[in-house]
């Protein structure tokens, strides 16, 4: 039942989100959108919408499907008949079902890469490169996910009733490592990150970053555009190894003014510690969601209602999931509500640390405009999908900021 309530919830709230696009150009951004270009924002709007839904509902189905047949058995009757002993049969189970799901994804993420993105002049992904990113990905999730998922599968399965406690610090040991080691080792493998070349950019960087105390130890051109002609940039890792990343997209399109304004709001979040918030949310999550699953892990009637003939640990695992349903719609819309308000401080942050707002005003409606976003939102939308405020809002609140 939660999974049709939150099906309906995305499904009207998509629609509504659509139907609330402007027909014309709102006041606010009457200097640089016209009348073809809203036009062009609801077109693809409306595509992204229907191929959304179209992905949501074939999701929905196959679920509705593989346990109506009884798939979640069958295959734990095949699982078993390999006699690979608990933790690899759970290893197996929980890897077939995720590698179904990503069979079921594909031509919907096809479709949405060389029609719908390439329709409005956003693809740039080859063929070639979105066929290694899928197999990059895959080998990247086999390798760090088979130990973690061993790992809890085997406290569950052996560390009595304190299994959640140590599934629970593993997790988060396992989650500060991928923090430390993805800008080092793991986003290279998708992304060329070259050192940004000495020149105005690199120096008004340089000096925006120390003017605000914030010290980084590199400065990366990220070829966003070998995929999308889309701009963006971002802060990652901790320590020593934390450093920016400006796509390259963002480098072309956009003045130097501009550029240190949105790093100026990126540094905001890291200046306000909002990574570190996200980080203990999602480390709190885990354990309420580990000490939750060690109550219901085992629960006969939950493997009742999957038609299953034998109590395992990684089918609980696996069912477990699906309760979480409500859970998460409970806890979407507040994360959501938290990341928007640190959005504003972050902006806020950023007025007070360059020397002119305007920049900034200019940079996020030119980011706006370029990627055909919806510029006046459906607020049922932004309550369960938006972690960033509405533009018009934010825009607002910049030149309420007093500098």
């Amino acid at each position: 039942m939660a999974l049709l309530v939150g099906y309906l919830l995305q499904f009207i709230a998509a629609r509504l989100n659509v139907l609330a696009m402007p027909q014309s150009p709102p006041p606010e951004f009457a200097d640089i959108v016209d009348i073809d270009t809203c036009k062009r924002s609801f077109a693809y709007a409306r595509d992204k919408y229907h191929l959304q839904m179209f992905g949501a509902t074939t999701d929905l189905v196959a679920l509705l499907v593989w346990w109506w047949w009884g798939g979640f058995n069958t295959l734990d009757i095949w699982v078993r008949s390999l006699a690979l002993g608990e933790i690899w049969s759970g290893v197996a189970y929980i890897s077939i079902l995720i590698l179904l799901g990503n069979i079921i994804s594909i031509p919907f993420s096809i479709y949405g890469t060389f029609v719908v993105e390439e329709r409005y002049g956003f693809n740039k992904t080859t063929p070639k490169t979105f066929i290694l990113d899928r197999i990059k990905g895959l080998v990247l999730a086999a390798m760090l996910g088979v130990p973690i998922l061993s790992a809890i599968l085997w406290f569950f399965a052996y560390a009595g009733s304190d299994a959640w406690l140590y599934c629970w610090g593993a997790t988060t040991a396992f989650l500060l490592l991928v923090q430390y080691i993805a800008p080092v080792w793991l986003m290279p493998l998708f992304n060329r990150f070259t050192p940004l070349a000495d020149g105005e950019l690199k120096q008004a960087v340089l000096d925006y970053t120390t003017k605000a105390g914030f010290t980084v130890a590199d400065i990366f051109e990220v070829d966003g555009s070998k995929r999308s002609s889309k701009a963006n940039a971002f802060f990652s890792g901790f320590g020593k190894n934390r450093r920016i990343a400006l796509f390259d997209t963002l480098i072309k399109d956009y003045s130097t003014e501009e550029l240190v304004a949105v790093l100026a709001h990126e540094v905001g979040h890291q200046k306000k510690r909002h990574m570190i918030q996200s980080l203990i949310f999602g480390i709190i999550h885990m354990g309420v969601m580990f000490y939750l699953m060690s109550i219901f892990i085992s629960e006969p009637g939950l493997f009742a209602a999957f038609q299953m003939d034998m109590i395992s640990v990684y089918a609980g695992l696996t069912f477990f999931s699906f309760l979480l349903a409500p859970l998460d719609m409970v806890l979407g819309p507040i994360l959501k509500y938290v990341s928007r308000k640190n959005e504003f401080e972050a902006d806020s942050f950023a007025v007070q640390t360059i020397p002119d707002r305007e920049p900034l005003i200019t940079a996020l409606k030119k980011l706006s405009v370029d990627t055909l976003s919806n510029l006046t939102p459906h607020p049922f939308y932004v309550i369960l999908n938006h972690s960033h405020p509405p533009l018009i809002q934010r825009i607002a609140a910049i030149k309420g900021v007093v500098a």
